[in-house]
């Protein structure tokens, strides 16, 4: 039997969860140990996710921007672009920056960081062996831990369908982000958070773009007037958008890749130098072991976890996408801080009432809080109060009039119960709302802050003006 190494907290996984619960651990106290597989930390959306995904999407804009400034008076040549130049730079510039940094920060708060494959063998030991694949695995392999509270952190994994097996000009994600060139035509599977995001950031790069989509709207998180926003722009940008289509199957040749497609039964074939399919993601709870353990997973592979991420078993958390809810990086770091709390004793908890979403679509959208649906499935009788950004000078002198805020609070207090963003800044300006919703604050609180003239923020406090019944500039 090999020997035995005790530790206090130990963390599988170093992505958005799992670094910042190793920061929390140690700022309370806790000696903490992380295990991450890959040989780089920040995980998938530090790596090959959420950050490389807004670098690619701002060069999409900043071409787009050079190629097309006629409206304000500017004319220029025609712009070219070397991708590999974006690449290096989305890679170099942005991403290894990044994880330099959050390699940095565990140095600083003394966490011990182990590379290598977690592998459970109870509920309060586990093995670190090798990455790799593996043919026999024996008692002895690796490095034994017995450890005094776990936290589960690793995160998830692209979801392949039948047909589209990711492989040459077949890709996940990961692929779209790091393709060698700008693909002619490009076909997209789903038209989720991610499948809209990168449809749009290659439109903008020069590619022309289909979404095939199969249910009957792309984006079906967000409410329909907020997509039809987006919508209009992929008009504009020339994104072909085919709902209610099941991909069948792919075949490849040297020049690139036929998708096979039914949309009401009839099948259609497409071609396409790359087809990206993003129908969703599974969590990594399959392969670590959890049946060694007391740990109860759910029929999807999710782990069951109570308010501070505990799951059956006293001494074990778990965080982020493995776990019921959203998969979103900021949940993540909100639950690392709260398991984290809970293992020094604190009385933390999550609580998810205002739990803001954004897509990096053109125009971004953003979500807090209740939609209107949402208030009536739970029987709350809801007022709202809508402004457009058409009515706001900055928006208006940005040349993108496009979108509103919408406020949701209750009929008679009028305390704010959701927001809505559609529009340029989204992704900052939900953070304001978020405050309101979780704060429990009534539109009167938001219609008397004062907010700085002329900014994208206005309309916010010009829906609370609405909400109260004074509107001023519409």
């Amino acid at each position: 039997m090999a020997d035995v190494e005790k530790r206090d907290t130990v963390i599988i996984g170093a992505g958005p969860g799992g670094y910042v619960s190793a920061i929390r651990a140690a700022e309370l106290g806790q000696s903490v140990t992380v295990i991450e597989k890959s040989d780089t930390l920040g995980g998938v959306c530090l790596n090959v996710g959420c950050v490389p995904s807004k670098a690619l999407i701002n060069a999409g804009h900043r071409f787009q921007e050079a190629a097309d400034a006629a409206v304000f008076g500017i004319t220029t040549q025609q712009p070219s672009i070397d991708f590999s130049k974006t690449q290096d730079w989305k890679q170099h510039s942005v991403v290894d920056r990044m994880t330099s940094g959050v390699k940095m920060l565990l140095k600083k708060h003394k966490v011990d960081v182990l590379q290598g494959e977690a592998v459970l063998d109870s509920n309060s030991r586990l093995r670190v062996v090798s990455t790799g694949p593996k043919q026999f695995m024996s008692a002895d392999d690796g490095l034994t831990i017995e450890f005094k509270n776990l936290i589960i952190a690793t995160g998830s994994r692209p979801v392949e369908i039948p047909g589209f097996k990711f492989e040459g000009r077949v890709i996940d994600s990961t692929g779209g982000l790091n393709l060698p060139e700008i693909p002619k035509e490009f076909v997209v599977i789903g038209g989720g958070y991610v499948g809209t995001e990168l449809a749009g950031a290659y439109a903008n790069l020069g590619s022309h773009v289909t979404i095939l989509e199969g249910t009957d709207s792309i984006l079906p998180n967000f409410d329909k007037d907020m997509v039809a926003v987006v919508l209009k722009e992929m008009k504009k940008k020339g994104i072909d958008v085919v709902t209610g289509a099941m991909a069948k199957k792919s075949a490849q040749d040297a020049n690139g890749v036929t998708v096979t497609y039914e949309v009401d039964g009839k099948a259609q074939d497409i071609k396409a130098d790359y087809c990206m399919v993003t129908v969703g993601r599974r969590p990594n709870t399959d392969d670590i072991g959890l049946e060694m353990t007391d740990v109860k997973t759910t029929d999807r592979g999710l782990i069951e976890v109570d308010e501070q991420g505990r799951t059956s078993v006293s001494n074990i958390w778990a965080i982020g996408d493995i776990v019921p809810g959203p998969a979103l990086a900021h949940k993540a770091f909100f639950e690392a801080k709260t398991a984290a709390g809970a293992i020094a004793g604190n009385k933390t908890a999550n609580d998810w009432v205002g739990v803001p979403a954004v897509c990096f679509a053109d125009p971004e959208l953003a979500t807090v809080g209740l939609t209107q649906q949402d208030a009536k499935d739970k029987g709350i009788e809801v007022s709202t109060a809508k402004f457009p950004f058409a009515g706001n000078a900055r928006a208006v002198s940005l040349d993108q009039p496009d979108g509103f805020v919408r406020l949701v609070y209750t009929k008679e207090e009028k305390n704010v119960l959701g927001a809505q963003v559609v529009g340029p800044g989204a992704s900052d300006l939900i953070a304001e709302l978020s405050l309101a919703v979780n704060g429990g604050m009534n539109v009167e609180d938001i219609a008397l802050t004062i907010h700085p003239h002329p900014t994208l923020s206005e309309p916010i406090q010009e829906a609370a003006d609405i909400a109260i019944g004074f509107p001023t500039h519409i």
